[in-house]
């Protein structure tokens, strides 16, 4: 079965979908995400976040799709023509898109968590604009301990329904979902009661946003600060394959590890996430292989590996060498000279 998308054709499996088979040929082509998440069943077509355009349906049937269609839930076709980047109507879309689940999220990334991994960030820096247009007041909550390690900042939630699957697919009984509807709607338990099964620190990990975080990490460094190092452990509940997060010799975070997309590899449980904050708990497998247009490599890769700011490499590209060999003996004379009192 063929699929091209923005132009280039590859052979996927039936039942395969837009966004998985747009995955196939890199982070370049691929969709952005908020609420899908590949290991969780189910999850998908709530944020609309990925709608593409669908220019031939099929080899049968090359009629184009009336509408956008989200590429997370929408199936391949043989033959099926696909715009993403390349088609106008989806750019716009997204920035609509963005100004919708920015209505009543706060600006506060310079004291959230999140910053530096948050997907809204990259998604609204990416396919957002300057501007707003709401000028009613936002909808706001007190944040609320779910249990004695999560934190729920509702302020943030984007309703992806992320940790509503997964408390469903991975722990025996779920006791939180989504409460009232419309724009009352909000994350919640059921009559306060705490989330404290063995994998409920998962849904930290799968928030796209900074609405659940962790209480033993709240306020403790920045990510960009933090070095990653991939680490295991003999755990009898989970694989005990996780990322340990370093400042200095203290281990500040334990997460589980995560593929290119940010979705986790493997769920881990409690224990291995905030009870084992030692060096001498885990077996060190070495640095975490970390996305070079990330924040989080800022400061952890060699003089030789470092490339050329933008502003620097696009005048180098862009204008023209200037061969300027003035005479500055005046100008070096000046500057060795005694500021004037």
């Amino acid at each position: 079965m063929k699929v091209t998308i923005d132009n280039i054709t590859l052979d996927v499996e039936p039942g395969t979908t837009i966004m998985q088979a747009a995955r196939m040929i890199g982070p370049e082509v691929a969709p952005p995400a908020m609420c899908y998440y590949e290991p969780l069943q189910g999850s998908g077509g709530k944020c609309r976040a990925c709608l593409v355009k669908v220019t031939a349906g099929s080899e049968k049937d090359p009629r184009p799709m009336p509408k956008l269609v989200p590429a997370c839930i929408t199936a391949v076709q043989d033959g099926m023509i696909v715009e993403n980047t390349v088609n106008e109507a989806v750019l716009e879309t997204r920035k609509g898109i963005v100004e919708f689940l920015l209505l009543n999220h706060p600006l506060d990334c310079p004291v959230c968590d999140q910053a530096g991994e948050c997907h809204l960030q990259d998604f609204s820096f990416e396919h957002g604009v300057s501007t707003t247009r709401t000028v009613e007041e936002r909808n706001t909550f007190e944040p609320v301990d779910l249990g004695e390690n999560i934190k729920l900042n509702m302020n943030r939630c984007i309703l992806c329904y992320r940790c509503v699957y997964t408390a469903d697919q991975i722990t025996d009984g779920r006791v939180h979902g989504v409460m009232n509807r419309g724009d009352h709607a909000e994350i919640s338990t059921y009559i306060e009661k705490a989330i404290d099964n063995d994998f409920s620190g998962n849904v930290i990990d799968v928030c796209p946003v900074g609405a659940l975080t962790d209480k033993t990490y709240r306020f403790k460094s920045r990510v960009w600060f933090s070095k990653p190092m991939d680490a295991h452990c003999s755990c009898d509940k989970c694989s005990g394959n996780v990322t340990l997060w370093y400042r200095g010799e203290e281990v500040i975070r334990v997460t589980g590890r995560k593929n290119q997309w940010g979705e986790l590899k493997e769920f881990i449980c409690n224990t291995c996430r905030f009870d084992r904050k030692k060096t001498s708990d885990w077996v060190i497998e070495g640095p975490t292989e970390v996305s070079r247009h990330s924040v989080i490599s800022a400061n952890k890769y060699g003089a030789n590996l470092i490339h050329p700011a933008f502003p620097i490499a696009q005048a180098a590209r862009d204008f023209k060498q200037i061969d300027d060999n003035r005479d500055r003996s005046s100008i070096e004379i000046k500057s060795i000279l005694p500021a004037k009192k």
